[in-house]
C-alpha cells in the first residue's frame, strides 16, 4: 500500500513539473534552444583542452560580477574608500572571504584569458571566417586588464595608491596629449579620493556597459562560426554533441574551477595594507599587478638603454606596435593551409609569448629587496 502511495506521489510531481515546464517552453521556447544546442557539434582531438579556457574565464567573470555586487552593498568610493574596506574585511561576516574570491577570481580571470588567447593564436582560430571573434577576443582582453587597473586602486591602501601612481606615470610618456591623459584619468595632478571615485565608475558603470556587449558579440560569434580546428587534425577529425556532451565537461571544468578558486580565497585571504599616505616614500618593492608587468619592465629596459623620456616613449612605442601587429595577424595569415605566412605567424607568436614571460619574470626578479 506504502508503495503505490508513493509511486502515486511521484507521478504527481512529474506531472506538475511537465506542466510547468510545458507552460514556461511555450512562452520561452526552450525546446528550440535545447534542440539547437544538440545540433551544435565541437571537434574533439589531441588539443580539444584549450577549449575549455574561454569558458574558465566566462565562469570567472561571472564570479566576478556576483562577489562585485555583494561588495558594492558596503563600498564608499571617495575618501571613505579605505575605512569601507576595513570594515569588509575585517568587521563584516566572511566579508574578507568575498573581497578574496572577487579579487583572485579577477586574476585568474586574466590568467585564463591569456591562456584562451594563446590557445587560438596557435590553433589558427583567427582565420577566415573568425576575424571578428579575435578582434573582439582581443578587445574583451584588453578591457579586463583596464578592469584590474581600476579596481587596483579601490581599496586605497599603501600598495594600490603607489602602484596605481606607478601604473599611470606610463601614459604620462606621450608626448604633449600623455599629461593631459594622465591629469584626466586622476581627476587632477595627484592621486586622491576624487581619483577613487573616478575609478570607482569606471569600473561599475562604464567598463561593463562596454564589457557586456562585446562579450555577447563575442559567444555569438563562437556559437556562428564553432570551434576551429588545428591544421593537424583538420583531416577526419571526430565530433560530439554540444548539448550534453561538451556542455557537461565545460561545467565540470568549471566545479574544478570553484574548487580552485574557493581554496585559493580560504587559504591565501586577499590582504589590506596600511592606508595611503602620499606624503610617505613609496615602498622599495612597489610594482603594478602581474598582468602589467611585462610592459613596466620592457619600460625600465628602454629607459637605460636611453635615458630619459626618449626610452621611456621608445619602450611604449614597442609595446603599441606589437599590440597592432597582434591586432594585424588575421590579414598577414589568412589562409587555412600551412605555408611561408603560417610558419612566419608561428614563430612569431613564439617570440611574443616568449617576451612576454621572460620579461614578468625578469621584473619579479629585479625588485628590490625589502630584507
Amino acid at each position: 500500500m506504502g508503495k503505490l502511495l508513493s509511486e502515486e506521489v511521484k507521478e504527481r510531481k512529474s506531472g506538475a513539473v511537465a506542466r510547468i515546464y510545458q507552460w514556461v517552453d511555450e512562452r520561452l521556447g526552450l525546446s528550440e534552444v535545447i534542440e539547437l544546442a544538440k545540433k551544435k557539434e565541437v571537434p574533439e582531438h589531441r588539443h580539444s583542452f584549450w577549449y575549455y579556457w574561454g569558458g574558465i574565464t566566462l565562469f570567472l567573470f561571472l564570479v566576478m560580477c556576483v562577489t562585485g555586487v555583494l561588495l558594492l552593498v558596503y563600498y564608499r568610493p571617495g575618501d571613505e574608500a579605505y575605512e569601507s574596506v576595513r570594515q569588509i574585511t575585517y568587521d563584516i561576516k566572511f566579508g574578507w572571504l568575498i573581497r578574496s574570491t572577487h579579487s583572485w577570481a579577477a586574476n585568474l580571470m586574466i590568467g585564463a584569458a591569456f591562456v584562451h588567447m594563446f590557445s587560438a593564436f596557435f590553433m589558427r582560430a583567427y582565420r577566415k571566417p573568425r576575424e571578428f571573434t579575435w578582434w573582439s577576443g582581443l578587445v574583451l582582453l584588453i578591457l579586463a586588464m583596464v578592469f584590474g587597473f581600476s579596481g587596483y586602486l579601490l581599496p586605497m591602501d599603501e600598495l594600490a595608491y603607489f602602484a596605481t601612481k606607478v601604473g599611470l606615470s606610463i601614459p604620462a610618456v606621450i608626448p604633449v596629449l600623455g599629461p593631459w591623459v594622465a591629469d584626466i584619468i586622476r581627476g587632477g595632478p595627484e592621486i586622491t579620493g576624487f581619483t577613487v571615485s573616478r575609478f570607482f565608475a569606471l569600473h561599475v558603470v562604464i567598463l561593463p556597459a562596454l564589457f557586456i556587449p562585446i562579450l555577447i558579440f563575442h559567444l555569438i560569434l563562437v556559437q556562428k562560426h564553432g570551434m576551429s580546428v588545428p591544421d593537424g587534425e583538420a583531416k577526419d577529425v571526430r565530433t560530439i554533441p554540444f548539448f550534453p556532451n561538451f556542455a557537461m565537461r565545460d561545467l565540470a571544468i568549471w566545479l574544478i574551477t570553484l574548487n580552485v578558486l574557493a581554496l585559493l580565497a580560504a587559504l591565501f585571504p586577499w590582504k589590506l595594507g596600511a592606508p595611503a599616505d602620499p606624503l610617505k616614500p613609496a615602498p622599495m618593492d612597489i610594482h603594478p599587478e602581474w598582468y602589467f608587468m611585462s610592459s613596466f619592465q620592457m619600460l625600465k629596459i628602454f629607459g637605460q638603454l636611453f635615458p630619459g623620456a626618449v626610452g621611456e616613449f621608445l619602450g611604449l612605442a614597442v609595446f603599441t606596435l606589437g599590440l597592432v601587429l597582434w591586432f594585424l595577424i588575421p590579414f598577414f595569415d589568412p589562409k587555412t593551409e600551412g605555408g611561408l605566412r603560417a610558419r612566419a605567424t608561428m614563430y612569431f607568436g613564439l617570440f611574443v609569448l616568449g617576451v612576454l614571460v621572460i620579461t614578468t619574470i625578469w621584473g619579479y626578479w629585479a625588485l628590490p629587496s625589502t630584507k
